[in-house]
């Protein structure tokens, strides 16, 4: 494995350095490895509607920056008490998508600090009932990235007034409010340790038998390239919301999924799927696949039966996506 440690602390600096490494270049070792943190920031889920998610008030107000990332899944506020870990593995064998193989490093080295961490049932990594990492995947051909946060000092008050959460989340997980279900690592460790520490035991654990690579100027160049023209950029992270008439929305164990249809007639003639879920391939072609066909039970349900529902989305059913989208 090599490792890449990234000095910036910017979020659309490191998004942009995940892109890179994933499509662009070629190292001597298929998996990379990379430990960064940012500035607070929002970090929303490709799929996700940029407005839905924020406090656009407090984020304003605050500085608080805003991107969007390739990987699906919910938002996430972090600062510099939060630490972000990105696995690239360039020749990825496995079909569809799954954590543990990833999670598995980061719960071995917490444990090693008495941390008693878990993995979830779906992506996230808990001490006892509260999260402190939540973790997402994207593929892009024969790779696969997959990365996620490590809440070890965040500012929760700031994350709480950050992000709008969906009233169907909270419920759906019995609790009050943010903070009753988010904790921070700092709570639980026995030595009382920097966030600066907490990095340095963390790759002491993770880097065995790993080389280093440091990035050139060139490299630079080009990952500020991808920085500009897309992290960066207001239509890559707010988007352009398409007429809808028809808005229909269920959670299921692999997340929320949002349908929004522009129907004329009785024809679909515009969809947007939105949600926290976890999608392997394009969700564009998912979407162009409804354009024309009727709002009806029956023709949706052919539809569906023609697509690879279950490589598509994780933990979604066809039958979960028909009771989605129409009764």
């Amino acid at each position: 494995m090599i490792y890449i440690n990234s000095n910036s602390t910017s979020p659309y600096f490191n998004f942009a350095l995940e892109e890179y490494l994933l499509t662009q270049k070629d190292l001597d070792d298929d998996e990379i490895f990379l430990f960064w943190r940012t500035n607070p920031t929002i970090m929303v889920g490709r799929y996700q509607n940029t407005f839905s998610e924020i406090n656009e008030k407090y984020v304003r107000e605050n500085n608080v920056n805003v991107v969007r990332r390739n990987s699906g899944g919910g938002t996430i506020y972090t600062d510099m008490g939060a630490w972000q870990f990105t696995f690239i593995e360039k020749n990825y064998k496995e079909e569809g998508i799954s954590f543990d193989k990833f999670t598995g490093p980061i719960v071995e080295a917490l444990q090693k600090q008495d941390v008693d961490a878990h993995f979830n049932s779906r992506n996230d990594l808990l001490i006892g009932n509260r999260k402190f990492s939540g973790n997402a995947q994207y593929r892009k051909d024969n790779a696969i990235l997959h990365h996620g946060s490590i809440l070890f000092n965040t500012d929760i008050q700031a994350m709480v007034e950050s992000i709008t959460v969906a009233e169907d989340k909270i419920i759906a997980k019995g609790i009050k409010s943010v903070r009753e279900r988010v904790i921070n690592i700092s709570e639980v460790m026995k030595d009382n340790i920097t966030s600066e520490n907490f990095r340095d035991i963390m790759l002491d654990s993770l880097l065995k038998n790993s080389t280093t690579y440091t990035l050139t100027k060139e490299d630079i160049k080009s990952i500020n390239k991808i920085q500009k023209e897309k992290f960066e950029s207001w239509d890559w992270n707010y988007g352009k919301n398409p007429i809808f008439n028809i808005s229909r929305y269920k959670r299921f164990n692999g997340g929320r999924v949002d349908f929004k249809l522009n129907v004329k007639k009785g024809i679909i003639k515009n969809c947007t799927i939105e949600g926290d879920f976890f999608l392997s391939g394009e969700i564009s072609i998912l979407e162009e696949s409804f354009i024309d066909c009727k709002y009806v039970r029956e023709d949706i349900s052919k539809l569906l039966d023609t697509l690879d529902i279950e490589n598509y989305f994780y933990k979604i059913t066809k039958d979960d996506l028909l009771e989605c989208i129409i009764d």
